[in-house]
C-alpha cells in the first residue's frame, strides 16, 4: 500500500479504493512535455488521485 509522509509535520496516510477496497498503489504519470507526478492508483482500474497535501505541499511516498 502507498504511504504519503508530510516531510514538515510527519503526518502519514494509507488510502484504498472507495470501489473495491483495494489499497492504493503508488505510480508516476507522465504529462505533456515529459514532467511527471506522482499519483495513487486502484490496481483494479477504478482510477487515480493525485497525491495528498499536507502543509501546504504534496506529501511524498517512496517508489520503487
Amino acid at each position: 500500500m502507498a504511504t504519503y509522509e508530510c516531510s514538515k509535520c510527519g503526518m502519514s496516510v494509507n488510502a484504498t479504493c472507495g470501489h473495491c477496497d483495494a489499497a492504493l498503489e503508488n505510480d508516476m504519470l507522465e504529462l505533456d512535455g515529459g514532467k511527471q507526478v506522482q499519483i495513487s492508483k486502484c490496481p483494479n482500474g477504478h482510477g487515480k488521485i493525485k497525491s495528498p497535501m499536507c502543509c501546504g505541499q504534496d506529501m511524498s511516498c517512496p517508489t520503487g
